[in-house]
């Protein structure tokens, strides 16, 4: 499709994603607001948390995290498997369950697991069973209505575990910072909505540099869960295959990977995201990384992180690779919407568990 021809998209995007994706500041803030009143019990005593979830649920806990580690007492861990490590039992341990579906067999099956070890446990979801397993552990449950596609709830997600951290005290009063952020990702949509043509929207004229290439997304320290959610967010939008890495230890590895094979260099390319906050080392590995690969004929591009403030740089580089994603769903004439290969596994996991 003609990026040009913008009131063509709603033709091909049935659930209307690009109106979720232009809401993204909105959910940043919702979750935050919402997150202040939800019942949350004064735990003592809590030492390390665990996040377990799957898909856009643990991308928001791993932005939270990426953000909270130079401020936050505790140790943060994600996990994305079916078991608890062992050290995680006991009322020292949090537990945070997050689905936004209503039957994450993984996040199920650990919050059980955290339930027997006599964890804390904070459940967050639109419903269904983990919900009903709160409710007969007594734990507290922070429900909310999903949006139509899982990865718009990432801000919202967010937003709503920056509030548990900063009601647990582990984070200081973020308010004026979400505020601050939620402004500055609306001036940068002045560039990237759909009705600027590509001319003016460097999104558009990005998605137009991928069409044909197999893309890597290449982050660091704040960044690296960006990286993760653009990777991502070209996979299941524009059905496309794409993968990630992250500085410094891409330079002690992938950065040899420039000679083979040959016949397939000419069709891949990677694209930098830097933040102005990150180590500066990282910022000159950037730049150096970038000209390595280009000077062996690998396509490459950057995108600077804007705002002031990590909460800015975070959020602003990831709103740009949702509209990246979306209109190279739209370059290549899918639907951003559906993920029928998802939804097959997990039929087909059932079906074979049965």
């Amino acid at each position: 499709m003609n990026l040009e021809n913008f009131s063509a998209f709603s033709k091909l995007d049935t659930l209307n994603l690009l109106a979720e994706i232009d809401d993204l500041p909105e959910q940043l803030q919702a979750g935050w607001e919402l997150g202040q009143s939800l019942p949350l019990p004064d735990w003592k005593g809590l030492r390390q948390v665990v996040f377990a979830g799957m898909g856009d649920s643990a991308m928001g806990a791993e932005l939270l995290a990426a953000y909270a580690a130079p401020l936050s007492p505790v140790p943060i861990v994600v996990l994305r498997d079916y078991d608890l490590p062992a050290w995680a039992n006991g009322s020292h341990t949090l537990v945070v369950a997050l689905s936004r579906s209503e039957d994450t067999e993984e996040t199920l099956s650990v919050f059980q697991q955290a339930t027997q070890r006599r964890c804390r446990c904070l459940a967050v979801g639109a419903g269904g069973d983990l919900l009903k397993m709160a409710n007969a552990a007594d734990a507290p449950a922070w429900q909310y209505e999903p949006s139509n596609p899982a990865g718009t709830q990432v801000a919202f997600t967010f937003g709503l575990l920056a509030a548990a951290f900063y009601r647990m005290r582990w984070l200081p009063d973020l308010g004026a910072e979400f505020r601050r952020a939620v402004a500055t990702l609306y001036d940068q949509q002045n560039s990237l909505k759909a009705d600027i043509p590509p001319m003016f929207n460097p999104a558009k004229r990005m998605a137009g540099q991928m069409m044909g290439r197999w893309v890597t997304i290449v982050g660091s320290g704040l960044l690296v869960p960006v990286a993760r959610h653009w990777r991502n967010q070209i996979n299941q939008m524009a059905k496309s295959q794409a993968q990630v890495d992250f500085l410094p230890e891409m330079d002690h590895s992938a950065l040899e990977g420039v000679l083979q094979p040959e016949e397939m260099l000419g069709s891949t390319m990677l694209v930098f995201l830097r933040s102005a906050l990150n180590h500066p080392h990282n910022r000159l590995r950037s730049d150096l990384t970038k000209t390595a690969f280009m000077l062996e004929g690998i396509g490459t591009d950057f995108v600077d992180a804007k705002g002031v403030g990590p909460l800015s740089q975070q959020w602003t580089c990831l709103h740009y690779g949702d509209y990246v994603a979306y209109y190279l769903a739209m370059a290549y004439g899918v639907d951003p919407a559906p993920s029928p290969a998802i939804e097959h596994m997990k039929q087909e996991i059932r079906r074979r568990s049965d």
